[in-house]
C-alpha cells in the first residue's frame, strides 16, 4: 500500500462524489482550534528552553467531514505544532480516513475505516490534539510520551470497528493493521541519540482496543495495545555508525474512568516490553520493560472552573526502578534519575465560553525519563528535581 497515494485519494474525495451537491453539502463539517501556551522550569528542557521561560508550545489544527453517502464518511485534519525541538511546525495530515459502515442500528454497529487512522490506545489518544477534550495542558507523560507521540498517534492502514449495546452498557473493540509513523524524535528516545542513518517501521504493525461503557456513562474500563517493530538503516558511507539494528516494541494499556456529575477519577497503566537486536558492539542487545501508571482526579468548582490532581510514576525499566542498573551499564554516563520520573501535578481550568478556555499547571519532578533526549542531549545538565509551570490559552469554532 503507497501511503501517500491513499491518504492524498482521501483527501480529495471530500472535494467530490457523485451525491447531488445540495445533500452532501448538508452534511459538511468544519472546525479548527488553536492553542498556545508559555511554560517556565526550574531545571531542565522542556518544550523548548523552558528554563528561561518557553513560548515553544503551539497548536493549529483544521478537521472537516463530509457524509457522501449514508454508509460512508469521510474526514480528516490538518495540525501543525511546534513543540520545543522535537516538532518545529510544520502542517502535516493528522489523520484522513474514510469509514464505511457495514452495520448500523440502535443495537449493533460495525465500520471499515481505510487511510491515516488515529490509533485507539487508552482513553486519551485518539483525541489527544485537540485541547479541549483533556483536563491538563498535558497527558500524563508516563502513558502518553510527547516525546515518541507520533509513533504512536496514527497508522496508515485499515481498521475494523463494531459496537454492541445492551441493558448493562455498551461493549466495543477496534483493530488496526497498518504502519507506524516514524521521526526523528523516535531514535532519539529508542536509541538515545541520532546515528548516520534512517530508522523506519519493521513491517507494519498491529494495534487493537477492547471497551465497555455503562448504561449510565459513568464507567468506562478498556484494554488497549499495540505491536511493531523498528530497523535502523545505517548510512554506508561514514566511518561510524551503528549496525543494522531492530527494536521490537509491545505496548499496552488498561483504563479505567469513572465520571460523575461534578468529578471523575481517571487511572491507567501501561507497560512496555522492548528488545534491541543487532546494533553492533556499541550497543548491546538487552530487553527492558517500561511501565507506566497515573491516578488523576477532577473537581468542578463552578460550572466554568475545574481543578485537577494527577500523580504519575514512569520507569525505562520496571526491573531497574531506582535507575542505578541503566547507570552502571553506561558507565555513569546517564545519571540513575534519568531511569525514572516521579510526579505530581495540580491544574485549574477555566472554560470561558464554548470557545476559549484557559489551563495553568504546576507540577513537582523527581527524575527525568519523561524528558527528551534530543531537548536535553546533555546528561550532565540534568537535575533530579525540576519544577515546570505551565499556562495555555485555547480557542475553538
Amino acid at each position: 500500500m503507497n501511503r501517500k497515494r491513499l491518504i492524498a485519494a482521501l483527501v480529495a474525495s471530500l472535494w467530490g462524489s457523485p451525491t447531488p451537491a445540495q445533500s452532501v453539502w448538508n452534511d459538511f463539517q468544519i472546525h479548527g482550534f488553536g492553542a498556545q501556551a508559555v511554560l517556565k522550569t526550574s531545571d531542565n528542557r522542556w518544550f523548548g528552553d523552558s528554563d528561561q521561560t518557553s513560548f515553544d508550545f503551539t497548536e493549529l489544527g483544521v478537521n472537516a467531514s463530509l457524509r457522501v453517502l449514508p454508509e460512508l464518511l469521510v474526514a480528516g485534519q490538518v495540525l501543525a505544532r511546534r513543540a520545543g525541538g522535537m516538532s518545529e511546525g510544520t502542517p502535516a495530515i493528522d489523520y484522513a480516513l474514510a469509514d464505511i459502515s457495514l452495520l448500523d442500528s440502535p443495537q449493533h454497529g460495525v465500520h471499515v475505516r481505510l487511510g491515516r487512522i488515529k490509533n485507539p490506545l487508552g482513553l486519551y489518544n485518539e483525541t489527544r490534539d485537540v485541547p479541549f477534550t483533556h483536563p491538563g495542558i498535558f497527558l500524563p507523560q508516563v502513558v502518553y510520551f510527547d516525546r515518541v507521540r507520533n509513533l504512536v498517534l496514527s497508522s496508515d492502514g485499515a481498521a475494523l470497528f463494531g459496537e454492541t449495546t445492551t441493558d448493562f452498557g455498551t461493549f466495543s473493540g477496534t483493530l488496526v493493521y497498518g504502519q507506524s509513523l516514524v521521526d526523528e524524535n523516535v531514535e532519539w528516545s529508542y536509541l538515545n541519540g541520532n546515528f548516520p542513518g534512517d530508522i523506519a517501521p519493521d513491517g507494519n504493525s498491529w494495534i487493537g482496543s477492547a471497551w465497555f461503557t455503562s448504561s449510565s456513562q459513568r464507567l468506562k474500563l478498556g484494554l488497549s495495545g499495540a505491536a511493531l517493530a523498528l530497523r535502523f538503516r545505517p548510512d554506508r558511507d561514514v566511518a561510524w555508525t551503528l549496525d543494522s539494528g531492530t527494536t521490537d516494541i509491545l505496548y499496552w494499556i488498561a483504563s479505567a474512568q469513572y465520571r460523575a456529575e461534578d468529578w471523575s477519577l481517571t487511572a491507567e497503566y501501561a507497560r512496555e516490553p522492548l528488545q534491541w537486536r543487532s546494533y553492533g558492539p556499541a550497543f548491546p542487545d538487552r530487553k527492558a520493560v517500561g511501565e507506566g501508571y497515573y491516578v488523576q482526579a477532577t473537581y468542578r468548582v463552578r460550572p466554568p472552573l475545574q481543578l485537577m490532581l494527577t500523580y504519575q510514576e514512569g520507569f525505562a525499566d520496571r526491573q531497574d526502578r531506582e535507575g542505578n542498573a541503566l547507570s552502571a551499564a553506561t558507565g555513569g554516563l546517564a545519571p540513575a534519575f534519568s531511569g525514572f520520573s516521579k510526579i505530581w501535578s495540580l491544574g485549574l481550568r477555566w472554560d470561558i465560553d464554548e470557545h476559549w478556555m484557559v489551563r495553568a499547571e504546576y507540577q513537582h519532578n523527581e527524575g527525568t525519563f519523561i524528558l527528551s533526549p534530543r531537548e536535553n542531549p546533555d546528561p550532565d545538565a540534568l537535575a533530579k528535581y525540576w519544577n515546570l509551570f505551565g499556562l495555555q490559552v485555547v480557542f475553538r469554532f
